[in-house]
């Protein structure tokens, strides 16, 4: 097959910037390119159009574009534009596109069109407790209403996004995001820093941060020499309306306890694995999550985790065995958890090799792209 992916981000120099969609995105690209079909990448929004491979993956950059009057529509009128040119030269088969912003929203393709559940703005909206605006909700239900068929990551984000959208008829399958088994490796899981806690991704409330504030005072309480260390991009804070959330969790720290908690900012991708393979666990207590990259990156390079017990998580981790699944708003119980494995380093090296084990059981981005490939060919059979 030839297989279009739209993105918003993808983890290259060039890029804007890049998230847990621009990875997932990445690998399944490169594994799909892998088992020979050949693949198209268009992330838009970029600075420039230009068009190069990655690991024989086209990548298509699509510039932002600003328009007097209706952006949100032109906008995307254009993007159709540059697909429907590329649908016809390259001869395109099928486009996969994500569900955030309902980007595909009036687009016209000249190729079937999936639509991929990475998280809309009213599925967040939805676990977060936030009111959406009616015209984000309105151009990701219109961009619903465009596809012909749906995948996931996860059963959960299927769940709640049929339920937002009231998704009927239209097929969703469940189909993992994937890693590259070969690029998330520690050699030495046995060598870390002991009482180094890590947690890497976004810094944005959603993702936990302010409630690990308030976990680590109190594991500081009985482990002097405990460390978080911070790893990622830092975004604006919607509740105080400050543009940097580090500013505002940084107030949040008592100064007794600011030599124990140490932000990065964002850091080269191949540093983040060293610092996980440095740390002695990761934390990642997200509150909004589809699937979660970060998880299934820190299982792979085998640490123990422990992130959220919502919904989606345990879909990725069997509590207590590989990884643990725990509440996030329920201070004591995260920070006792914390402290048990800090002073048993036997226990995060068993659950460390058991996480590895599932991953690549459950995870492996061929496998995954196999499946991906498969549904896809379904597809174009019935079209």
């Amino acid at each position: 097959m030839t297989i279009g992916l739209l993105t918003p981000e993808y983890p290259h120099a060039l890029c804007n910037s890049s998230g847990g969609i621009g990875s997932s995105v990445q690998n399944s690209a490169r594994a799909l390119t892998q088992l020979g079909h050949r693949v198209h990448v268009f992330i838009y929004g970029q600075n420039q159009t230009q068009q190069l491979e990655d690991q024989g993956v086209q990548l298509h950059f699509i510039s932002f574009q600003k328009f007097a009057f209706a952006g949100w529509y032109f906008y995307r009128k254009a993007i159709q534009n540059y697909l429907n040119t590329a649908i016809e030269k390259e001869v395109i088969q099928l486009i996969e596109a994500p569900d955030w912003t309902g980007i595909t929203a009036f687009m016209k393709l000249k190729a079937p069109l999936v639509i991929r559940f990475h998280g809309t703005d009213a599925y967040f909206c939805h676990l977060e407790g936030r009111t959406q605006k009616l015209k984000n909700f309105l151009l990701e239900k219109w961009a619903m209403r465009k596809a012909i068929a749906f995948s996931t990551p996860t059963d959960f984000a299927a769940t709640t996004t049929k339920y937002i959208f009231r998704i009927k008829k239209k097929p969703i399958v469940k189909i993992p995001n994937g890693i590259n088994l070969n690029q998330f490796t520690n050699p030495n899981p046995a060598e870390f820093d002991p009482g180094l806690i890590l947690y890497f991704g976004t810094l944005i409330r959603k993702k936990g941060v302010f409630e690990l504030i308030e976990i680590m005072k109190l594991v500081c309480e009985n482990h002097p020499t405990a460390r978080l260390v911070l790893v990622g991009a830092d975004s604006n804070d919607a509740q105080s309306g400050s543009d940097s959330t580090w500013d505002e969790l940084y107030k949040c720290i008592p100064e007794a306890l600011q030599s124990h908690i140490i932000y990065k900012g964002k850091v080269p991708y191949d540093q983040v694995q060293s610092l996980i393979c440095n740390a002695q666990l990761c934390v990642l207590p997200s509150l909004a999550e589809t699937q979660g990259m970060v998880t299934l990156e820190a299982m792979a390079m085998q640490k123990a985790v422990l992130t959220s017990n919502l919904g989606w998580s345990a879909e990725l981790i069997v509590h207590e065995q590989s990884g643990f699944l725990l509440n996030p708003k329920n201070h004591i119980d995260f920070a006792a958890c914390i402290g048990e494995l800090l002073t048993n380093p036997c226990r995060c090296l068993e659950v460390g090799h058991q996480a590895k084990v599932q991953v690549e059981q459950q995870f492996d981005s061929i496998k995954l792209a196999q499946q991906t490939a498969d549904f896809y060919l379904t597809l174009l059979a019935k079209s």
